[in-house]
């Protein structure tokens, strides 16, 4: 296939730079897609969450990226009330270069979580993710290099497509591991690495030996308590995938509006670091917690060499968590990571 002009080369160089899988600047609140050990680790009957990205949209709307999941525990009264057992559901929609390239996913992950002590304090956890990977490229999107003429983009390519263009389909296996702990039942931390495409399954448009690299992740943080009321949370994440590496780090103030430590209202203030082969950002972040949400918002003040063509502006992010608190206190309370 000859050279795909602008759109492609945009898609493939944008592909490369984020290490070909979809990232998110607030990782920390899109809990199955970070690491499958997370499916399950959290105080409450249930959670669901849904994460909405688009960056870089001065750049032909690059990157937009949404995702939804909910996980649940099963066979609570079957296991020690310091052990959790989780399952989930996720779905991903990934657009990139303006949406000629369409990723969907659809995946099952579970999760087993042990107590180390009687208290449930410290905990390890291993889990396991299966996913069904659909990717389109659409043609109509994309100009090509012997169409361009003395007055733009007016020509034919002679580019030849399959009748029923350009996709991928894929099966996919995930994995992960996750410790966490607390000194005294208010503090936590936890640390945790995944690793994602163990099976490398092929994936090509025309044919070829192409294979997906696996994608290796280590991710940790922590909540330390400052004063009666509020606490500082802070996170990182890097992963590597092929030549691609990337870092994230930094932390968020979280202050308790209303003194009430079972159903606060929190509003948290932070920023986070971005650093990559090619590209980095600073992400200011503020969040509010009220019930049983956590709403979060997020934006990419883009500082590397794509400055020129971004306009400073690297994008914005919204996530939400919906965890439904347990009535009557029906399962013990663990000190799960709190994001």
């Amino acid at each position: 296939m000859k050279k795909i002009f602008f759109t492609l080369l945009l898609t493939t160089l944008l592909s490369a730079v984020f290490a070909q899988d979809p990232n998110f600047s607030q990782f920390f609140a899109s809990p199955l897609t970070l690491n499958p050990a997370l499916t399950g680790k959290y105080d409450g009957l249930f959670r669901v969450a849904g994460n909405y990205r688009n960056q870089w949209p001065t750049i032909n709307n690059a990157f937009i990226t949404k995702t939804v999941s909910a996980d649940f525990h099963l066979l609570n009264n079957n296991l020690p009330d310091i052990d959790r057992w989780g399952f989930g559901v996720l779905a991903i929609s990934d657009q990139n270069g303006n949406g000629a390239l369409t990723t969907n996913q659809f995946s099952l992950s579970t999760a087993y979580h042990k107590g180390l002590d009687e208290n449930g304090y410290h905990q390890i956890g291993v889990g396991f993710q299966g996913s069904y990977t659909d990717k389109r490229l659409d043609i109509t999107k994309l100009d090509f290099e012997d169409e361009l003429t003395s007055l733009g983009f007016t020509g034919t390519t002679s580019e030849i497509f399959p009748q029923n263009g350009l996709k991928v389909k894929y099966f996919d296996m995930n994995a992960g591991f996750l410790y966490n702990g607390s000194t005294n039942g208010y503090n936590n931390f936890y640390l945790g690495a995944s690793m994602y495409h163990i099976n490398r399954p092929k994936e090509t448009f025309q044919g070829g030996q192409f294979y997906l690299n696996s994608r290796t992740t280590i991710q940790g943080g922590g909540r330390i308590p400052f004063g009666q009321y509020n606490a500082i949370h802070f996170s990182a994440n890097y992963s590597s995938q092929a030549n691609a590496n990337n870092l994230m780090f930094g932390g968020a103030y979280a202050m308790n509006l209303n003194y009430d430590d079972e159903n606060p209202t929190t509003i948290y203030l932070g920023t986070w670091a971005r650093f990559n082969n090619v590209s980095d950002a600073i992400i200011p972040y503020i969040g509010l917690e009220f019930g049983d949400f956590q709403l979060g918002s997020s934006y990419d003040v883009n500082i590397s060499s794509l400055k020129p063509a971004s306009n400073l502006k690297g994008g914005v992010e919204i996530s939400l968590i919906y965890i439904k608190k347990p009535v009557n206190k029906e399962l013990k309370k663990l000190n799960c990571p709190k994001f």
